[in-house]
Formats: C-alpha cells, sequence, structure tokens
C-alpha cells in the first residue's frame, strides 16, 4: 500500500461545489486537501496527493467492461 504521511495542509479547504450551482453548467470540485506523499513517495508516483495518483493500467476503458 502506498506510504502516506499524516501531514495536514494548513489551508482554508473551499467547499468541493459552488454554494449555488445552475443547472445544466458542469463544475469541477475544489480538490480537498487531507494528506500528502512523502517527497521520495510523491515523486515516484507523480503527485503527492493520494487522491490524485491514478495509475494507468495499460488498456482503454471499453476494453475492461
Amino acid at each position: 500500500m502506498a506510504e502516506i504521511h499524516d501531514e495536514q495542509c494548513e489551508i482554508k479547504q473551499p467547499t468541493p461545489f459552488p454554494a449555488v450551482t445552475v443547472e445544466a453548467m458542469a463544475y469541477v470540485p475544489f480538490q480537498q486537501y487531507k494528506t500528502v506523499y512523502s517527497e521520495e513517495k510523491g515523486f515516484d508516483r507523480g503527485t503527492i496527493f493520494p487522491e490524485l495518483d491514478k495509475p494507468f493500467l495499460g488498456t482503454r476503458w471499453r476494453d475492461m467492461k
């Protein structure tokens, strides 16, 4: 399993979505900072954020059905 540090980010967390959303509009939620990988692990994985660590599995999505 991935090594994760228990360091908490000291950044004020925005809400994931705006308070008022409009139908038929695309929204990308703000990243919620939680824990981070160590420098070495982050360099190896390409991100220090475990939530963004999405390994490439070498196949197309439609081939996974």
